[in-house]
Formats: C-alpha cells, sequence, structure tokens
C-alpha cells in the first residue's frame, strides 16, 4: 500500500474535489470523524466544512493548514469497505491525527478502489501538529497495516518492478544466441498478441525482429522462423538464428496457436476500451509524435511506429505492459490508424522533399525512449508510484461561489476575533 500525503491553504477545494466523485456517482464517504453529523448522512461540501471552522479560526501562523491524504492498496487486494474505515483509523491515530476531525472518502473512478482522507494539521489550540520524519513515520505504518490485512506489500511489487526479466538484445556483449533465447523462449508466456506483426513490434523493444521464411525439403513445403539481432534504430546487426535453437515455444507453429488463443481472449478484454481512450485523449492533447510517446510511457505504455522511406506512417503498436497486451492502432478503433497520426504529424507537401532528406525512419521505428518494465532497456523506480493519480488534481468550478462565500464569512470571523 503506497500513501501520499499533500497539503494546501485550500480546504474548500479539496473537500470540493472528494465530493464532486460522489455527485458523478464515483464516491462514497466511510467515515466521519469528530464532524458534525446530518440527519440522513449526506454532506454538501459546506456543510462539511463547517466542522474544520474552529481550527481554521484558532490557527497561529500555519499557512498550509489543509491535509489530505490517499492510501492506495495494490490493484490485486481486495478491500472491504469495513476494512478500509479500519484502515483510515489506524493510520491516522498513528500519524497523529487520531484526535482531529476528518473525513474518509472512497474513490471508484479508475480500475483500482482506494480512499483519500481530509483533516486540517493545526489542533483545536491553533498549533501545528508535527510533521517530523512524517515520511519514515507513513512508510513505517503501512507496512504494519499491510501485514494486519494481508495486503501486498508495496516493496515487493517495486522490487518485482525492478527485477530483469528480460534485457534488450546488445552485439558488443557477445553471445548474442544467448541473449535472444533468454527473450524469445518466454516471452509469448507474458504477453498476448495476435500476429506476427504485433509479435515483431514487441521482440523491437529488446532488439530482435523474426522472419518468416519458406521453402521445400524432400518435396515438402517447410516453414518456420530465422531471428535476427538489430540495432536499437531496428535496423539487423547480426546473422540469423533458427527458431529450433530456442525450443518450441519460439517456433512459428507454437506462436500461430499463441496468435489464435489471444484472438479470442483479447477480443472480451475491458483493457482494450481503456488502451482506446488513453491513446485518443493522449493523441489530442499532444503537440507532436515525441510528446505523445512520452506521455503514453508514463501510462506504461510503449508505441512502435512504422515509417516508410518517405517518412509516412504506415503502422502503429501500442505495447500496453500493465495488461501485458499487444495492440495494433486499427484493432483499438479508426481513431487509433496509423493514417489519423500521419495525417496530423506528416510534414506539408510542399516541404516534404526537402524534409524527407533530413528523416531518419525505419521499419519499424521504435520510439527513442523506451518504456523501463521488466527491464527492457533500465529499471524505474518511479513506474509504480506514477501509476497512481495525483492527489489534488484540478477542481470543477461548479462551487465557485460557494467557495468564494465561505473564504468571506471565515475573512469575517477572524476579523471579529482579533476586534
Amino acid at each position: 500500500m503506497i500513501a501520499k500525503i499533500g497539503r494546501s491553504s485550500n480546504l474548500y477545494s479539496t473537500l470540493s474535489y472528494n465530493n464532486l466523485k460522489i455527485e458523478k456517482e464515483k464516491g462514497q464517504i466511510l467515515l466521519t470523524n469528530k464532524m458534525i453529523e446530518t440527519a440522513d448522512g449526506k454532506y454538501t461540501v459546506s456543510q462539511l466544512a463547517k466542522s474544520f471552522v474552529p481550527y481554521l479560526l484558532a490557527n497561529r501562523n500555519t499557512e498550509k493548514y489543509t491535509l489530505h491524504i490517499s492510501l492506495n492498496p495494490d490493484p490485486r487486494d481486495h478491500v472491504s469497505d469495513q476494512q478500509y474505515t479500519e484502515i483510515a483509523q489506524k493510520y491516522m491515530q498513528e500519524m497523529g491525527y487520531g484526535e482531529q476531525p476528518f473525513v474518509v472518502f472512497k474513490h471508484t473512478d479508475i480500475d483500482r478502489s482506494h480512499i483519500h482522507i481530509v483533516s486540517v494539521c493545526v489542533d483545536e489550540d491553533g498549533k501545528k501538529i508535527s510533521d517530523k520524519f512524517e515520511k519514515v513515520r507513513s512508510m513505517k505504518v503501512c507496512r504494519e497495516l499491510e501485514e494486519k490485512f494481508g495486503l501486498i506489500s508495496a516493496l515487493e511489487k517495486e522490487t518485482q518492478l525492478n527485477s530483469p526479466i528480460f534485457k534488450a538484445v546488445d552485439y558488443n556483449r557477445g553471445d548474442i544466441k544467448s541473449q535472444i533465447a533468454s527473450v524469445v523462449r518466454h516471452i509469448s508466456s507474458q504477453y498476448r498478441f495476435q500476429s506476427l506483426g504485433e509479435y515483431n513490434a514487441l521482440l523491437s523493444l529488446y532488439n530482435i525482429t523474426a522472419e518468416k521464411v519458406k521453402g521445400e525439403l524432400h518435396g515438402h513445403l517447410q516453414k518456420g522462423l530465422l531471428y535476427f539481432p538489430t540495432d536499437r534504430n531496428g535496423k539487423k546487426t547480426g546473422h540469423p538464428f533458427r527458431a529450433s535453437l530456442f525450443g518450441k515455444k519460439a517456433g512459428l507453429d507454437s506462436l500461430e496457436r499463441h496468435f489464435e488463443s489471444s484472438i479470442k481472449k483479447m477480443k472480451s478484454l475491458p483493457e482494450r476500451e481503456k488502451l482506446q481512450e488513453k491513446v485518443v485523449l493522449t493523441f489530442q492533447s499532444s503537440k507532436d509524435e515525441k510528446s505523445f510517446t512520452k506521455k503514453l510511457q508514463k501510462e506504461g505504455i510503449d508505441t512502435v511506429i512504422r515509417k516508410s522511406n518517405e517518412g509516412r506512417i504506415y503502422g502503429m503498436t501500442f505495447i500496453d505492459h500493465p495488461s501485458k497486451t499487444v495492440w495494433n492502432g486499427s484493432r483499438l478503433g479508426k481513431e487509433c490508424s496509423a493514417n489519423v497520426f500521419n495525417d496530423k504529424w506528416s510534414k506539408p507537401s510542399k516541404m516534404a522533399d526537402e524534409e524527407v532528406k533530413d528523416q531518419h525512419t525505419f521499419s519499424p521505428k521504435l520510439t527513442q525512449d523506451r518504456h523501463p518494465l521488466f527491464n527492457a532497456v533500465e529499471s524505474s523506480r518511479d513506474s509504480f508510484f506514477e501509476s497512481f493519480d495525483g492527489i489534488l488534481p484540478p477542481v470543477s468550478n461548479e462551487n465557485d461561489d460557494e467557495k468564494i462565500e465561505f473564504a468571506k464569512r471565515m475573512k469575517k470571523r477572524k476579523m471579529r476575533k482579533k476586534n
């Protein structure tokens, strides 16, 4: 479980953000502690804010008095509402906020459920509650909660992400056969893909490409695969190796069965729609190819772009590491097909002849900075933590009038108190 602790000077916006999840039926209040109760158990932002007013009036010099904490179990953990309630109470008690007013929100707007806790970090006398060694204490409490409730340890997950499973082939290291074998013997059991093209897109992350070959032997048609080492740009750098050298799983027959199996299983995968949405939204918010691929990498998605010698994009493949699936853009929908990307990123026709001379395109063309998951190139400690949404996303403007009115009331009360 991962805890994120945020502080700000805007209590109303923080409450509004969490209450908005409830209005959209993507959240609920699990617990209120030392809060003014309502008859029906439902709260407006103003009603929630009233419980914190005495603490804000008593506040001496603490500028960022709003406390906003998110507790994020591993997606594979199944945490009940009762367990979330106990986890929140235990965490706040151990962190020194057990006697503070606080409200616990459960969010269900993304793939994994998680909780947000809103409170203030000044006590009823207006004194700031100590935050010394806060990160160390928070990690210690999280480890204790993981053990008590049988949750997957964030430390174990981080170790798994940093453990090298597949490494890119490096021609200069020698023993190319062993390097290729360490990838192709096992990668089909880790990922799902529906064609040789998608398989090659995945292999390109590890500087490998596979080619289908046909021929006659004793009057019978034979077919198989050859594996080549490549450089980072997809250019072959050595002689080929027969698939039979790497075992049955690396052979064409086994892969074709894998294609058929993947076609059936990937048809109904919910990850398809989620990936499509991510690709489309990222495309719409990106100014160019580089920013597009960078943003997707942060989501755990590698992009393999195939271009002709003239620079035209004729293929897009997306490798979704979290779901371990590989998708040609056209399988995700027309809006993810190569033509859409080519139309937006291609150079104006009048400049094409001059511009193409300066382009360095390859087939396939791999995005320059590959996603680090499974140590394809290098491990990244941030990949697990970046999967969590930010603690304080932008807040809707729906409650601006209420927020302004609340601020005015607080200012008047402070003036009266001083006088």
